[in-house]
C-alpha cells in the first residue's frame, strides 16, 4: 500500500480541517514524526494547560529505510527522496493544523537511520528541502520514553504490582528492554534483533517453508540468549510487550481490547495466532488482517520472538501496552523537557551502581553529591540552567573518582573514558559525554581548546560543563575532610564575591585551604570569587 494511512479517508481532502485558534487558554497544537525502519508516522496532538495530551489525528508512510540500512548501512537517493515527499505532505498538513514553530513540532529518527553511514546527507537533505531538524536518538533515549510511557501502566496494575516486569519490544532493527521490580530500573539492553533483520537473514535461501522457520527460531534464540541471561528468576516474572506487531496482535484477538490500556492475551492463543500468520505470505495476510504489506511481512517473525520468550518462561499470558515512540516525545514536549523526580531515581539509581562496580568512596561521593546540588539550585540565577542540568552535574559528582579504579595518575581521564564508555538507564550517548566531561574536570586542568573530545562540542555545550564542573570543584572542595561534616550551606552574592556560609561547623580552616585550590575555574567561568565562612 503506497498511499498513506490516516484516520481520514483521503489523504489531500482537507476540507474538514480547521487551524486550530491560538489564545492564552487554547490548547498548544504540536506533532511528532518518527522515522523508523519501516514507515514514516506522525502525531499531531493538543498540549492542554494541566498537561494533558490528546492526539488529534496520526499518519503512516511505509517506507524501506530499515533494510537498506541494516543491509548496506547506507540509504539510497530513491530512499532519501521518498522521505522527504512523505514529509512534504506531512508538512502540508501540519500547516492545516496552524502548526508552524520548529518548536511545535519533534522528527525523531530511529536504529535505521543512526546505523547509516550517510546519516547526515540523509538529514540535510531533509532539512534542506522541509526545515524539519531530524534528532537521530539512541537506545538510552528510546529507554527513557519507553519507561515514561509504559510506569504508569504498571503502577495502576495490581496484578503486575508483585514480581519483577520484563518490558520488550522487537522493533525493525532492534529489540529493548527494560527489566523493572516495584518502579525501580534493575537492567536496560538492547540487542540486535529486529523482524527485518531476521528477513535478511532468510534472503537468498531456497528451503522449505518449514526449514526457514526453523532457521529464524535459530537466530531468535541466539539473540534471545543475551536478553534471558540478564533475567534473574528470583522472582514472578510478567512479559509486557510493546510495538506494532503486537497490537496488530491482541487488536485481532481481544475483540473488546480499547487499545489504552493494558491488554492481557493467553500465551497459546498467542502461540496459534502466530502459528496461523506463518503459513502465509504477505498478499494473503493483507487481505485477510489488513494493514500494509511491508507490515504483513515483518508481523511473522516479530511475534516469533515475543512467543519464543514467553514459552521459554513458561508464561501464562503476555501483558500488551499501546505505549509507542511518539505518545512518549508528546508526553516530553507538554512537560518542557523536564525530567520528573521518579526518572531522576533512576538514572541516579543506575549511577550508583557503576560507581559501586568500579569501588568508589562512595560516602565521599553521596556527600559530594548533595553539596553540588545543594549549590546548583542557590546559585540558579547565575547558571541559568534547568533540571537536566542538575542530574548531570550530580552524577558526575557521583562518579568523579571512578578512575581511580585503572590509575591514580591521571585518574581524572580514565573517569572520563569509563563514564563515556558505560551505560546509565536515562542518559543519551551525548549526556554521558557531558557528564565525562564535567567529572574529568573536577581537578587539575580547566577546559582547553587543545583538550580531545571537549574540543569536539559547540559552544552551549562547552559553557554548561565549564558550569557544572567549576559547580563541582566547590563541593569537593567542602568535603576535603572526607568526613561529611559539611551538609548545610547558604550562599549569596555580594557584590563580586560569592559567599559560601557553612552552617554548624566552628572551624572551616581545612576547607578554606581547598576552596582557595579549587575556586579557579568558579572565577573564570562565573566572575566571582568565593569565600567560605563557617557559620553560627
Amino acid at each position: 500500500m503506497s498511499n498513506l494511512l490516516s484516520i481520514r479517508s483521503v489523504f489531500m481532502s482537507q476540507a474538514a480541517v480547521q487551524p486550530i485558534p491560538s489564545s492564552p487558554t487554547s490548547p498548544r497544537a504540536v506533532a511528532v514524526i518518527d522515522i523508523g525502519a519501516t514507515s514514516i508516522r506522525m502525531a499531531i496532538a493538543e498540549i492542554h494547560a494541566d498537561g494533558e495530551v490528546k492526539t488529534l489525528e496520526t499518519l503512516m508512510q511505509s517506507v524501506e529505510l530499515g533494510r537498506e540500512a541494516f543491509q548496506s548501512r547506507r540509504l539510497s537517493r530513491k530512499s532519501v527522496e521518498k522521505t522527504v515527499s512523505v514529509l512534504r505532505r506531512y508538512k502540508q498538513v501540519l500547516r492545516e493544523y496552524g502548526i508552524s514553530s520548529p518548536e511545535d513540532v519533534r522528527v525523531v529518527a530511529t536504529t535505521a537511520v543512526r546505523e547509516a553511514v550517510n546519516r547526515l546527507a540523509f538529514t540535510d537533505r531533509i532539512f534542506i528541502a522541509t526545515g524539519f531538524h531530524v534528532v537521530s536518538i539512541d537506545e538510552a533515549e528510546v529507554n527513557r520514553i519507553t519507561y515514561m510511557g509504559v510506569m504508569p501502566h504498571l503502577s495502576q496494575s495490581e496484578e503486575l504490582a508483585d514480581g519483577k516486569n520484563v518490558v520488550v519490544e522487537v522493533g525493525g532493527g532492534n529489540t529493548e528492554m527494560l527489566i523493572v521490580r516495584g518502579g525501580n530500573v534493575l537492567h536496560s539492553q538492547s540487542v540486535r534483533l529486529g523482524s527485518l533483520r531476521l528477513l535478511q537473514t532468510l534472503e537468498n535461501v531456497r528451503a522449505s517453508a518449514q526449514r526457514r522457520r526453523g532457521l529464524l527460531e535459530s537466530h531468535i534464540r541466539r539473540s534471545l540468549k543475551q536478553l534471558i541471561e540478564s533475567i534473574k528468576q528470583d522472582a514472578p516474572i510478567h512479559l509486557i510487550a510493546l510495538g506494532g506487531d503486537m497490537r496488530f496482535a491482541v487488536h485481532h484477538l481481544l475483540d473488546d481490547w480499547d487499545g489504552n490500556s493494558l491488554a492481557k492475551v493467553s500465551t497459546g492463543r498467542l502461540v496459534k495466532f502466530t502459528e496461523s500468520l506463518m503459513t502465509l505470505d504477505e498478499d494473503a495476510i493483507v487481505r485477510r488482517y489488513g494493514g500494509s504489506f511491508i507490515e504483513a511481512e515483518t508481523v511473522g517473525p516479530a511475534l516469533l520472538a515475543y512467543t519464543m520468550l514467553a514459552k521459554h518462561f513458561e508464561l501464562d499470558h503476555v501483558f500488551v501496552c499501546d505505549t509507542n515512540l511518539r505518545d512518549g516525545v508528546l508526553n516530553d514536549m507538554a512537560s518542557d523537557g523536564s525530567w520528573t523526580a521518579e526518572f531522576r531515581n533512576q538514572i541516579v539509581r543506575s549511577a550508583i551502581a557503576l560507581g559501586r562496580k568500579y569501588g568508589f568512596d562512595e560516602s565521599h561521593a553521596r556527600n559530594v553529591a548533595e553539596l553540588s546540588r545543594k549549590l546548583f539550585e542557590q546559585l540558579a540565577d547565575e547558571h541559568g540552567l534547568d533540571n537536566r542540568h542538575e542530574v548531570l552535574l550530580f552524577v558526575a559528582a557521583l562518579l568523579h573518582e571512578i578512575g581511580l579504579m585503572v590509575n591514580l595518575r591521571s585518574n581524572h581521564k580514565h573517569t572520563l573514558y569509563l563514564i563515556r564508555n558505560s551505560e546509565i538507564f536515562g542518559l543519551s550517548q551525548d549526556e554521558l559525554l557531558q557528564v565525562g566531561l564535567v567529572a574529568r574536570y573536577h581537578r587539575r586542568a580547566t577546559p582547553q581548546p587543545s583538550h580531545e573530545v571537549y574540543n569536539t562540542l559547540g559552544q552551549p555545550e562547552r559553557v554548561v560543563v565549564s558550569k557544572l564542573a567549576a559547580i563541582l570543584r566547590l563541593a569537593i572542595a567542602l568535603d576535603d575532610t572526607r568526613t561529611g561534616r559539611i551538609r548545610e550551606i547558604q550562599c549569596h552574592r555580594e557584590s563580586r564575591q560569592l559567599h559560601i556560609q557553612v552552617h554548624g561547623v566552628d572551624d572551616v580552616s581545612l576547607e578554606q585551604i581547598a576552596m582557595r585550590e579549587n575556586a579557579g575555574l568558579f572565577l573564570d567561568v562565573f566572575g566571582m570569587a568565593v569565600l567560605l565562612r563557617a557559620g553560627k
